[in-house]
């Protein structure tokens, strides 16, 4: 199936600050900004650059579970209060748990491809700072089937990921497995160090890899293969960015070299009721990579940088195994060589990714493709990485649930 009948472009990407533990910023105790705040500045901040609201014909917005964190439906509602100029404008709302944000990014890809829109400002959000770390567990286990929540850990998804990461221990030994482990967490802390916008911007820790050997697993204090450094951040935060076709460019006065062309990318999709049918395999992801890779007609040795959903460090080194750079069981060993770095072969979440830069739940897909146009554009300051002349493409993979809702999109330097 011939995916793209037009060339889509995105540009203009911004993202708010990730607010959580770790920031100066975040006090449990006090009063912090709403939803509708973190909307209104992703928003300004993309039309800001593509010259106004005028300019927007459409809007998406993607997010998890507003409803219960904030008590707030209804969010499309809340793009015309970006900008008085977006009154009246179509928009849409799309939820697929932690893939909510990449869900509004083809939801945009699509109106472009439709031609009811040129320009669509796309914008990914989550705050869920706004209850204690156990409520908002049973929150976020909604992002799997419910009817196995009575069955599940208190900590209904680290419980899941934990049993993940047991049945790699068990198969390829817990040594050497969590010496990859620690250097995703190295990775994610020093990249996010990088990056004003990150979650851990301000860690000061030097020695993290002491750090991360001193955080054993305890499942009588939280999941029996996991520590809470193998975790991904309970982050409020929004990321927004133009979905755009080539007369939107025009219109908006960017030239390509400022933007990234969607050249392919998979939409999958598993049967939430299922359990996964091999713990030690993201077999979801693995399609989405490979539908997508081929959609493009490229390989993944063509790609400079990826933005990969770790929401626990198991599924960072399940992600390298799913994408295609090693075989089953040898992703410990890749991520622990470097290899993941961002001056390693193919560098993954050079702004920290779900463990360092935040997990915004609704929001990450957005703000992953944020992180590629960034690089791929040259506009992700301390933390740009080389992007190689033979080697001008991007990938971002978001996932929903436990390897449920999976959107991987293919970019390319304008």
């Amino acid at each position: 199936m011939k995916k793209l009948r037009k060339k889509v472009y995105m540009t203009a990407g911004y993202n708010t600050i990730s607010l959580g533990t770790g920031r100066r910023e975040f006090h449990p105790k006090k009063p912090r900004p709403g939803i509708e705040h973190y909307i209104k500045e992703a928003g300004q901040g993309t039309l800001k650059q593509i010259g106004g609201a005028k300019n927007v014909d459409e809007g998406a917005i993607g997010n998890f579970m507003a409803p219960r964190f904030n008590r707030q439906g209804n969010l499309p509602g809340f793009i015309p209060m970006i900008d008085d100029e977006l009154q009246w404008k179509p928009c849409t709302s799309t939820e697929g748990a932690c893939g909510s944000g990449a869900l509004a990014l083809m939801s945009g890809i699509k109106s472009v491809l439709a031609e009811t829109a040129d320009v669509v400002l796309t914008v990914g959000v989550e705050v869920q700072n706004t209850m204690k770390a156990i409520y908002g567990a049973d929150v976020l286990a909604g992002a799997g089937w419910y009817q196995k929540r009575k069955n599940g850990h208190a900590y209904f998804f680290p419980g899941q990921f934990s049993e993940r990461a047991g049945a790699y221990y068990e198969k390829y030994g817990m040594e050497y497995t969590r010496k990859g482990f620690r250097r995703w967490f190295r990775n994610a802390i020093e990249n996010a160090r990088l990056c004003p916008t990150a979650q851990e911007h301000e860690n000061k820790v030097k020695d993290l890899d002491a750090l991360y050997d001193k955080m054993k697993p305890n499942g009588k204090a939280f999941v029996d293969n996991l520590s809470v450094l193998d975790c991904s951040k309970v982050s409020d935060a929004a990321s927004a960015i133009a979905i755009v076709s080539e007369e939107g460019l025009k219109r908006i006065g960017i030239p390509k070299e400022e933007a990234v062309e969607i050249v392919g990318w998979a939409q999958v999709e598993r049967n939430i009721t299922n359990d996964p049918p091999d713990l030690t395999e993201l077999t979801t992801i693995k399609k989405a990579a490979k539908e997508a890779i081929e959609s493009a007609n490229i390989t993944i040795h063509d790609l400079a940088t990826i933005e990969t959903h770790d929401c626990f460090s198991i599924a960072g080194i399940l992600a390298t195994e799913a994408i295609g750079f090693v075989k089953p069981g040898k992703g410990a060993e890749f991520v622990a060589q470097g290899n993941t770095a961002r001056d390693g072969i193919i560098p993954m979440n050079t702004t920290g990714g779900l463990i360092g830069w935040g997990h915004p739940t609704g929001g990450t897909g957005v703000h992953q493709a944020v992180t590629i146009w960034e690089q791929l554009t040259g506009k992700a300051g301390e933390a740009q990485i080389e992007i190689p002349k033979d080697r001008p493409y991007g990938m971002t993979i978001n996932m929903g649930g436990d390897d449920v809702t999976v959107v991987a999109i293919i970019y390319k330097r304008g």
